[in-house]
């Protein structure tokens, strides 16, 4: 008869051992959420509720772990395998399942001795006082509700010499409203005058500046901390040279407003060579309804480098994004995947050790989109045809590189080859003045281009055959040779 009792209650017993060991919020979960949710996840940030407390996580314990379950959170979109990047914000099967199962099993707080210390987050500048602060002049006011916004703020850096930079960092005015942050230099004065129609010295720019950026030099998303400084690799910024702010707004429910700044900190000159290269192809033509359009382009590395980072940019109908390295020995090393892009999820991605890549590297995108009615961000419906433009409807693709090279003279040489490479891209495929790239031009090398053009056009006849299209490259190779050549930089002065 015991014996038959203790059958009976094994079941029970095994129950309650289980129940025994369901996760805690204070031992298991609370860890995971501090490490990976609380940058944004807490008072005053831009995510909707706070979870440093089990009250506030447990109430939302289903919505935690099927937002975990299915990668939304926390938002990290580069695949694993595909670079391996400093900041990287991605849960391990293991703790998806702990979620998983302290949700299913309602929940428990566990022993309060066993929660950990909440996390700590420094106020002001992380990377200590900058040199010089660029605040937006004027409170931008962003109502309660509607859809989100982008805008560019223009600062005048209002400095009368050149000088090197080798830290900045953006600083959220508002974090409960400012989602992300693109910060570009500016020597055209294009986006001066953008943004003269506003007393604010502000304008709309949804997908881009407004003008041909050639200059990324910061950027910000919540759990981003700015990069240390590093002297060695510090950067020019030239006299009355604009700073351009671009943020991204995502209303919070009632009336608020914004007034962030950008911080420079100054050094002497360098000793390596640090740049940004872009990737593009501006040949975008999607027909409504093409569900799997594939944009493609390349570069060659004409010397030996290293890659730091990587910064994939694209709009709405963008789905799938990847950028590879073929070495000259054949191998292919991939640099990110994002296959599951989301244009409100950005990043500026950093490579924990950068990346040698040797001379005749080939670097490649390949981006795919989606312009039917059944892409739930296709902003335009029903689907029309979509090409290279600034606004909602239209479409980019473009990769920010971060190289790094030994001196700073490299920096000049490797823009002079790959410029090389940029204008056999642009003009290959010119027949007309109507081919010409003018949404990536400048207005003074849309008119060069424009006279170069009917120059060389030697018959009048409007079209470029391929023996004018040769000596027209040609000869703008020739002139950027001899305009560098001319060109010696100025030594900026010494800030300290």
């Amino acid at each position: 008869m015991k014996r038959f009792a203790l059958l009976l209650l094994s079941p029970a017993v095994l129950l309650a051992g289980t129940a025994t060991s369901a996760p805690t919020f204070n031992k298991d979960i609370a860890p995971i959420l501090y490490a990976n949710c609380a940058t944004c996840h807490r008072p005053g940030e831009v995510a909707p509720f706070s979870l440093l407390t089990y009250q506030d996580a447990a109430k939302r314990a289903a919505l935690i772990s099927g937002a975990v379950t299915q990668r939304f959170m926390p938002p990290w979109k580069a695949e694993p395998g595909y670079g391996d990047f400093a900041g990287e914000r991605r849960l391990t099967n293991a703790q998806i399942a702990m979620i998983q199962d302290w949700a299913k099993a309602g929940a428990p707080e566990g022993d309060p001795k066993l929660q950990p210390t909440p996390p700590k987050f420094v106020d002001g500048w992380q990377g200590g006082q900058p040199d010089q602060v660029l605040t937006i002049p004027v409170k931008y006011s962003l109502p309660a509700d509607g859809p989100d916004q982008y805008r560019c703020f223009v600062i005048p850096t209002g400095l009368d010499h050149d000088v090197y930079v080798d830290g900045a960092e953006f600083r959220p005015g508002n974090r409960r409203i400012v989602h992300h942050a693109l910060v570009f230099t500016d020597n055209s004065g294009k986006a001066r005058e953008l943004a003269a129609a506003s007393p604010d010295g502000s304008y709309a720019c949804f997908g881009g500046p407004g003008f041909p950026a050639s200059g990324l030099i910061g950027g910000w998303a919540p759990g981003i901390t700015p990069q240390p400084r590093v002297p060695e690799l510090s950067l020019p910024l030239r006299k009355g040279t604009d700073v351009v702010i671009q943020i991204h707004y995502h209303p919070s429910g009632k009336p608020e407003q914004d007034q962030s700044s950008f911080g420079l900190s100054f050094s002497g000159p360098p000793t390596k060579g640090r740049t940004s290269v872009l990737l593009f192809d501006h040949h975008i033509d999607i027909a409504p309804g093409d569900a799997h359009y594939v944009a493609k382009s390349s570069l060659v590395l004409p010397r030996d480098v290293q890659l730091a980072g990587v910064t994939p940019h694209a709009h709405y109908l963008c789905k799938d994004m990847k950028v590879t390295a073929t070495l000259p020995d054949g191998t292919v090393k991939p640099l990110i995947w994002i296959k599951d892009w989301d244009f409100n999820w950005q990043n500026a991605y950093r490579y924990k050790d950068p990346i040698d890549l040797p001379k005749g590297t080939r670097v490649s995108l390949e981006f795919t989109y989606d312009n039917s009615e059944n892409n739930p961000h296709n902003p335009v419906h029903p689907p029309v045809h979509i090409h290279w433009g600034e606004e909602t409807k239209d479409e980019m693709a473009v990769v920010f590189l971060t190289l790094l090279v030994p001196t700073p003279a490299d920096v000049r040489e490797l823009h002079q080859n790959i410029g090389r490479q940029y204008v056999d891209q642009f003009l290959s495929q010119v027949e007309t003045l109507q081919d010409l790239p003018y949404e990536m031009l400048s207005p003074d090398a849309t008119a060069r281009l424009t006279q170069a053009f009917k120059f060389f056009d030697k018959n009048q006849d409007g079209r470029l055959d391929d023996t004018e299209r040769t000596a027209m490259i040609t000869f703008i190779h020739n002139l950027e040779e001899r305009r560098a050549q001319q060109q010696q930089p100025e030594q900026p002065k010494r800030d300290q």
